[in-house]
């Protein structure tokens, strides 16, 4: 005889999937922006999607696995009192669902990597740990609930899955700290990415200034009041202490500004895509700096700012 169901059960089972999917997602995020730091991959263009920041993930993470364990405890005591609601329609519904869900996860992981060693493609370490990422989180859920469909889960069963999870949970946010540095490192990176916006922005009205006048201005006060493409910030957001510009020659002049941290080869190549559409003159200079105090030597190459004959 199928049980009825009421409103709590109903939402509490509901909210449980919820917060489990929104956890799972988030979680792998979490690992894929790592793997990809750690192991990136060497392409031979750009590309202009993707994130290295793992706040996101991280926040859900810490919001929404406490939750799940929360309602999962209150669906353990409720099948305690009332075992014939495990078997109620919305319980094996979502757990159905999981199952189908999760078992699809594990079996395009496996065709994946059959398909990439057939098709004699290289498997790279970061590839690697995605699949396995994968199929090691989308195993255990299916293997879980399975085993809770079948009622096979006791009491000192659900605490070992518990324990998994928070292992795998807490490992994964600290080894993304340690990749990706912890969320003062985070915020110093930030700081030196938007420094090189507005350096690649006073670079470009630089450039726009020397179309217009044929010259380089003298200060940047020169162009801070001409109606270019983009507002001209002139001020380090972190030591509110103006950008340096230096005319060295009538055609070369430098860009200085206090950086926290060294970028390396992937870091100013996201500089440069980041930017790519909002600067389309010297999107393609490097913007690579170690830290400390730093100036870009740029150069103005003027045929190419020649005017059409007429």
């Amino acid at each position: 005889m199928e049980t009825k169901n009421n409103a709590k059960d109903f939402f509490i089972n509901f909210g449980a999937i919820v917060a489990l999917y929104a956890g799972v997602i988030s979680l792998l995020s979490l690992l894929f922006t790592a793997i990809n730091t750690a192991y990136p991959k060497i392409n031979a263009g750009y590309s202009y999607f993707g994130s290295s920041s793992i706040s996101w993930p991280v926040a859900s993470l810490i919001t929404f696995f406490p939750i799940f364990l929360f309602l999962m405890w209150l669906l353990e005591k409720e099948y305690k009192t009332n075992p014939e609601k495990q078997q109620s329609a919305v319980h094996r519904w979502l757990t159905y669902i999981t199952l189908f869900l999760s078992g699809l996860t594990v079996a395009m992981d496996l065709i994946t990597i059959l398909y990439y060693f057939i098709d004699g493609q290289e498997l790279t370490t970061g590839f690697v740990l995605k699949v396995l990422v994968l199929f090691v989180v989308a195993s255990s859920i299916f293997v879980y609930f399975i085993s809770d469909l079948r009622g096979k889960l006791t009491a000192k069963s659900r605490i070992f899955w518990r324990v998994f999870a928070g292992i795998i949970v807490i490992g994964s946010i600290i080894w993304g700290f340690s990749v990706l540095g912890s969320p003062r490192t985070q915020r110093l990176y930030k700081y030196d990415e938007q420094k090189i916006h507005d350096l690649q922005n006073v670079d470009n009205q630089i450039s726009n200034y020397y179309r217009e006048k044929g010259t380089l201005p003298n200060t940047v006060e020169e162009i801070a009041n001409q109606s270019y493409y983009i507002p001209l910030s002139q001020v380090d957001p972190q030591t509110q202490k103006p950008y340096e510009y230096v005319k060295t020659s009538e055609t070369t002049y430098n860009l200085c500004a206090q950086f926290n941290k060294a970028s390396d080869d992937k870091n100013s190549k996201n500089f440069r895509t980041s930017y790519m559409y909002d600067y389309p003159y010297n999107w393609s200079d490097s913007w690579t700096h170690p830290a400390g105090r730093y100036c870009f030597t740029k150069t103005i190459n003027p045929n190419s700012y020649l005017k059409p004959l007429r």
